[in-house]
């Protein structure tokens, strides 16, 4: 019998829409990822899923932009996985590239500040519910709810303290797996690879295929090339800019910024924001532009360092003087080169493993433990954008934002309405406000 299989072309269609579509963080990608792959196409199984998503999570890098990565790769090989994660990300480098031009003409004036006001809660209320999914699905007893509970308040008390969170619910799930193997099974008794619909095509049982075994020179490949892919644009931009070259400096500051990303964007921002204004690439005020472009942008937030390199890039004219553009579209193409690039060599050299540990609960506990921390942290983060779009510090309630997160958020339960119609809202209401205000000023 003819194992099923998905046409490369379908899912290459998949992953174009997906970049193109995939606003609301971290989050609410996955979230949307899960209502296609795994209800409507019924693709991946909910088991399969979920165990790759816990792998996800415990990565540093993107958790969203690796996911769909490893789906990828599951589904076609390393092909399949530098297609999926490449396009995942590349709208998002070309629109960030062309915002920040945009940015660095006309950033400042009310209108453009307006929209990014009417956006910002919108991007609450997606969070919020995507949060909400996403815990629903994980959170499947009462130790799992109190690991999120935990992690959400230590989160809260201190962002420093996550890779303790981590540990903590590795360990936990360690303990689990041989105390109460049932709770960190990775899946609930009530769920299979079986929808409404039917059958998943890679189902719970389905055999793992042969480009996803692992094999005695898979990972000594996969890493030769991931290091080749590493060195040879090093030595290319030694070779013609230098290191004194902040282009230069950029790679190796992404490069290491890239392995400390536990956690998502909102994780590294702490690292990335003082090192760009210490390095003179952008000042506090245009990080926080920055941030807020890759809130209104799809893809992975981790994106805003295209927007990053681009600032640095522009107004330091780093490849000589009259190179402004150039030099930015340039510098944000290596921050975001070597920011994504251990992504994929955690996923093409990690998966087989991560695949032949399908069936070990020792292996996957941990990860379902971890995996309940990350709702807690992932809620934490959502309270904390809230708290800083709702009450900024000095200055009154944001009651505008508050009521625009509210109608976003029927909109998208109550009405059922797409991410992208919501945030095209959230901007025209922004910009009628802005409008109003320019105008009664």
């Amino acid at each position: 019998m003819t194992t099923p299989t998905i046409p490369l072309r379908d899912a290459v269609s998949y992953w174009w829409k997906l970049g193109l579509t995939s606003f609301g963080g971290p989050a609410g990608q996955i979230s949307m990822l899960h209502d296609e792959v795994v209800v409507k196409r019924r693709w991946i199984s909910e088991k399969r899923f979920l165990h790759a998503l816990n792998y996800c999570m415990v990565l540093p890098g993107p958790e969203a932009q690796q996911l769909v990565t490893y789906l990828g790769w599951l589904m076609h090989g390393v092909r399949g996985g530098v297609i999926a994660g490449t396009l995942f990300i590349l709208p998002s480098l070309v629109l960030l590239i062309a915002l920040s031009g945009l940015y660095v003409a006309w950033g400042s004036t009310p209108l453009v500040a307006g929209i990014f006001e009417g956006i910002k809660p919108v991007v609450v209320a997606i969070i919020a519910q995507a949060v909400y999914r996403i815990g629903s699905r994980s959170l499947r007893h009462p130790i799992l709810w109190s690991i999120a509970a935990a992690s959400t308040g230590v989160m809260l008390w201190s962002g420093a303290l996550f890779p303790l969170i981590i540990v903590v619910a590795a360990v936990i799930g360690l303990i689990g797996s041989r105390r109460a193997p049932a709770v960190f099974d990775g899946v609930g008794g009530h769920q299979s690879s079986v929808t409404e619909s039917g059958s998943a095509v890679i189902g719970d049982d389905t055999p793992t295929p042969p480009h996803a075994r692992v094999t005695r020179w898979r990972l000594v490949r996969t890493a030769a090339v991931s290091l080749a892919a590493w060195f040879f644009p090093i030595a290319a931009l030694w070779a013609t800019v230098g290191t004194s070259n902040q282009i230069f400096s950029m790679a190796l500051f992404f490069s290491g910024a890239a392995f400390l990303t536990f956690g998502g964007a909102y994780a590294v921002l702490p690292y990335v924001f003082h090192g760009a204004v210490s390095a003179g690439w952008a000042t506090p005020a245009q990080m926080i532009d920055g941030l807020a472009l890759g809130e209104t942008t799809p893809g992975p937030l981790i994106m805003f360092v295209s927007f990053v390199g681009f600032i640095g890039g522009f107004t330091g004219e780093l490849l000589g003087d009259g190179t402004s553009w150039l030099s930015g579209v340039i510098a944000a193409c290596v921050a975001t080169w070597f920011t994504f690039l251990p992504s994929f060599f955690f996923i093409l050299a990690g998966g087989p493993y991560v695949e032949a540990a399908r069936s070990r609960v020792a292996f996957t506990a941990p990860l379902t433990a971890i995996n309940a921390a990350i709702v807690g942290v992932i809620l934490s983060l959502a309270v904390t954008f809230a708290q800083h779009v709702f009450v900024p510090a000095d200055a009154p309630v944001n009651l505008w934002g508050i009521a625009i997160a509210v109608g976003a958020g029927y909109a998208l339960v109550g009405l059922k309405r797409s991410i992208v119609e919501v945030i095209a809202g959230g901007a025209v209401i922004g910009l009628v406000v802005g409008l109003v205000a320019t105008f009664s000023g």
